[in-house]
């Protein structure tokens, strides 16, 4: 009885001791006004401990298991700024209840509309920031879904994503890039459930965002943030599809989240038009890159046309302390695409206009690799550090054909027959970093960047031309026939580089002095051969010029130094200030006879302004200038005649000077965001000095046909200009029950070029081309709730085209009613339907398309997590694409084939764990990954 009493004693005794020894912290989040603060991301840190939750709906926060005596706990949450403090667990205690923290709003925050206890809509400088809370998203919804129901932002039927007239052109999670930035995987991919907010950026980059000091311009970018609940778990979904006309698709994706972790693999093999990636897009980088030196080539995604794709990517994040942040991504791309299309150009000349109607088909493979990396480090409160190496890999193969038949008026002159066959590589790399320093808390800071970036371009082309022109004296005479084939070999280099310094000290309580230097230099090497063959496959040696081997390089380098006062208070921001831009051409162009120097000097003085300024706490503009010059382009200043053909050569000027682009642009946000009313308005103006512009002399030789020959000059008596403007009224009433959105904009562009009929011309005529683009649009969302939405809508546009030097117009407009809608007929059946009908006026290639795309699906088994759809796409087999192109002295109308009429049966599962649950509470409504297209 003793021995059983004693282990009794002994095991309570160890009991008591362990439970001594385990502690906890426990907390409460409040805002200004005593509310309390759900969703907060809060840290425990210390010798022992690394420990991260987020705040509950009630505003607490709870940490077991604690070791350390000393620790700090740190708070952050969109909308407030960041808080930090030091504590010390008492002796002898089990659970330590620290008092309320009470959390500032940040300094920039201007509006904030709040239901049911959480912002919905925040308005701050630069970003527009929208709680997912009360949107009326279906089950399975991903972050496009929630992107089309957001006030100024727009989607398109290929993704596409437009905020406030202006294009996405990045992505984030959580702060950071996500696949480089590419904006279609991730709004297509992530599931809507687990988002708490979305943000729209005007991003001046990373400077900007770490000093608040911003150069140049902006873009739009968009910032997603993961619900603190999910930030640890997993989900995945897989989804197979067949349909008529052998239609396949088969897409899957994981994505795995811990505390400071994440990883996310994609997979998609498909014949439906739907890439995984845009091999086009990159991310950011600790310094943008300026100018042409060292950027990839124009290898990028197609959507007109058939595609077959696969591609596979990971991306990764992890933060191994409070310091040390790493994330990056690889992708990897093929496509085979085949695309036929029917264009019509139209020549501006002064006698008449020439007519070419082209049929051409092509077939073009590519094959894409992308590999980026971040790195973020800071050493002290005081210091950040970020280095970003970034590799790329293209190789495309065309082989492509057209038939042409040129008139002047209604005469018919020479048809053409043009085959090309190429092959291509483009290695690229590139790494950037920055350094942060602050220097006091007053905010004297300093700050550097820099970037090197290096690509290369080697490609064989072959083009074979055959051409029967007509006797223009005698009809009835036999054609005159001409053939040529042209082998060309091309081995082209550039390199980007810079560094620039920013030096900021404050000079009173609301303003601040500061300077900067900023260095950039491109440099290019290219060579480029070419050997001309007749029909019997002997050498042209009676025609020179289509037989060359150049060699030629030059560099652009500019030095930008500047100086401004900056002042920022609760309701005006300013800078005014100026900066001074020497920049220097260099170069020489060998070719078997010839050697020709580059040497220009440039010097441009530009004005430092930005203003913004808030009329109340729902109304703020911006106003913000900037200037850049661009160097001239490869082919625009070789000085020698490059001809694939006799009919075609390219002459540039070494005489060229830099262009200089002066920019101005204007932000302005008003609305009532508590009773759903929402207005913004953009306008960008630009005007360009010594703009390169194009002489081309297109004149008819016997035998031959039409030859075009094309220069290049600097139009240093007249400026070009343009601008494009942007509005968006939105108004919702009953809880967004009902919304509507009107949205529009208008755009100019004056651009000059001149053009000669003569042969030995030494100067052209002049042709200023005026060109006005108006577009309007009615939006309408009826969405009682997430089981029932119907969108009607219609767009139109008018396009309208003044030539001086023929005194024609043109014009071409286009209307557009759609429906968009879905309805579920049971709580698991769906039905859906995408209508749209197109009345094109004007083209030279008209069509009027109407295309019906619907579909119903069934979800069932546990949690709804499949899902089993049957789609119709392009029910009436309409689909079609027509664009209209312009430049100085062309007007083309294409029409291209599209992805025409299928049906297809596709079975997708979808699976989620997160440690806090499922974002639903019973595991059903998973997101993740678009359905296929409609």
């Amino acid at each position: 009885m003793m021995r059983i009493t004693f282990l009794l004693f002994c095991s309570m005794l160890l009991s008591w001791v362990a439970q001594g020894q385990t502690k906890s912290v426990q907390g409460m989040l409040k805002d200004d006004k005593i509310r309390v603060v759900a969703g907060a991301s809060v840290k425990l840190i210390s010798d022992q401990d690394s420990l991260v939750t987020s705040s509950s709906i009630a505003g607490i926060f709870i940490f077991n298991n604690v070791k350390a005596s000393k620790f700090k706990i740190s708070v952050s949450n969109l909308g407030f700024e960041r808080f930090e403090q030091e504590f010390t667990y008492p002796e002898g205690e089990s659970k330590y209840i620290i008092p309320s923290f009470t959390l500032k709003p940040a300094s920039e925050l201007l509006e904030e509309v709040v239901i049911d206890g959480v912002p919905t809509i925040v308005v701050k400088g630069d970003t527009l920031e929208y709680t997912m809370k009360d949107l009326k998203l279906r089950d399975g919804s991903v972050a496009e879904d929630a992107l089309k129901k957001l006030q100024g932002v727009e989607v398109d039927k290929d993704g596409n994503v437009t905020a406030q007239g202006e294009s996405v052109k990045r992505v984030r999670i959580n702060g950071k890039d996500f696949f480089g930035g590419d904006v279609k995987t991730a709004t297509q991919n992530l599931p809507a459930n687990i988002i708490e907010k979305m943000q729209i950026v005007d991003d001046y980059g990373d400077m900007a965002n770490i000093t608040g000091n911003k150069n140049g311009d902006s873009e739009k970018v968009l910032n997603i943030q993961i619900d603190p609940k999910y930030n640890k778990g997993q989900m995945a979904t897989l989804r197979a599809g067949y349909g008529t006309e052998d239609r396949y698709q088969a897409t899957g994706m994981w994505t795995g989240m811990k505390e400071g972790a994440m990883l996310s693999i994609l997979g998609n093999m498909n014949n439906i038009n739907a890439p995984l990636f845009d091999f086009s897009a990159t991310g950011g980088g600790a310094r943008r890159q300026q100018g042409g030196g060292g950027r990839r080539g124009s290898f990028g995604g197609n959507t007109t046309g058939l595609t077959n794709t696969g591609s596979i990517g990971a991306n990764f994040r992890r933060d191994f302390n409070d310091k040390l942040t790493v994330y990056g991504s690889y992708s990897f791309g093929r496509d085979d695409n085949n695309t036929t299309s029917q264009t019509v150009n139209e020549y501006i000349l002064k006698s008449g206009n020439q007519i070419d109607k082209i049929n051409s088909n092509s077939n073009t493979v590519t094959g894409s690799h992308r590999f980026e990396s971040n790195i973020e480090w800071k050493p002290s409160v005081n210091d950040f550090i970020k280095i970003t190496p970034q590799i790329g890999y293209d190789k495309r193969d065309v082989i492509s054909s057209s038939q042409s038949s040129t008139y002047f008026g209604d005469v018919f002159n020479y048809s053409e027959d043009e085959r090309i066959n190429s092959t291509s590589t483009a290695p690229r790399f590139g790494i950037s970093g920055l350094y942060n320093r602050k220097l006091n808390e007053k905010g004297r800071n300093i700050f550097f960047n820099m970037n090197l970036n290096s690509s290369a371009t080697k490609k064989d082309q072959e083009n074979i031309l055959e051409r029967l022109t007509a006797n223009e004296t005698d009809p009835t005479a036999s054609m005159d026939s001409l053939y040529q084939q042209a082998i060309q070999e091309a081995n082209n280099k550039s390199w980007n580089g810079g560094a620039s310094i920013n030096y900021t000290e404050p000079v009173s309580e609301y303003g601040k002095i500061e300077l900067t230097y900023d260095f950039n230099r491109n440099t290019y090497d290219n060579k480029n051969s070419q050997s001309a063959f007749d029909e019997f496959g002997e050498l042209i040696l009676n025609k020179p010029k289509l037989n060359f081997d150049y060699d030629y390089d030059y560099s652009f380098t500019t030095h930008r130094v500047g100086a401004n006062y900056s002042f920022n208070n609760d309701k005006v921001k300013y800078s005014i200030g100026a900066a001074v831009q020497p920049s220097q051409l260099r170069g020489d162009a060998y070719s078997s006879a010839i050697h020709e120097p580059i040497h220009r000097n440039a010097f441009n003085i530009m004005p430092i302004a930005r203003f913004e300024y808030k009329f109340s706490r729902q109304s703020n503009l911006s106003i913000n200038y900037s200037g850049s010059s661009t160097e001239p382009t490869v082919s625009q200043i070789l000085p020698f005649d490059i001809s694939t053909y006799e009919t075609s050569s390219i002459i540039g000027n070494a005489d060229l000077v830099p262009q200089f682009t002066h920019q101005m642009n204007m932000r302005f946000r008003n609305g009532d965001f508590q009773k759903g009313k929402s207005f913004f308005a953009m306008l960008n103006a630009n005007l360009t000095n010594d703009k390169i512009v194009t002489f081309r002399k297109r004149f008819l030789r016997q035998g031959i046909g039409m030859i075009q020959e094309t220069y290049y000059l600097n139009a240093t008596e007249d400026p070009t200009y343009g601008f494009n403007s942007f509005y968006h009224y939105g108004k919702s009433l009953k809880e967004k029950t009902y919304n509507l959105m009107l949205m529009g904009g208008i755009s100019y562009n004056k651009n000059i070029s001149y053009i000669s009929e003569d042969s030995l011309a030494l100067f052209g005529d002049k042709n200023v081309s005026s060109n006005w683009v108006f577009n309007q649009g009615l939006m309408f969302r009826y969405n009682p709730s997430e089981k029932l939405e119907i969108n009607p809508g219609i767009r139109y546009r008018y396009d309208y085209t003044h030539n001086s030097l023929t005194n024609i117009k043109t014009s071409v407009s286009s209307w557009t009613p759609t429906l968009i809608g879905s309805v579920n007929i049971t709580p698991s059946l769906i039905y859906g339907v995408d209508i749209s009908k197109t009345f094109n006026n004007g083209f030279a290639v008209n069509s009027n398309p109407f295309i019906i795309n619907t579909y119903v699906e069934q979800k069932f088994l546990k949690d709804n997590r499949a899902t089993l759809r049957l789609q119709a796409f392009d029910l009436l087999n309409q689909q079609t694409n027509i664009t209209r192109t312009l430049n100085e002295s062309l007007i083309a109308d294409s029409r291209t084939n599209r992805l025409a009429r299928y049906f297809m049966l596709t079975l997708t599962y979808k699976f989620e764990k997160f440690a806090l649950g499922s974002p639903t509470g019973d595991g059903g409504g998973h997101g993740g990954m678009r359905p296929p297209r409609m």
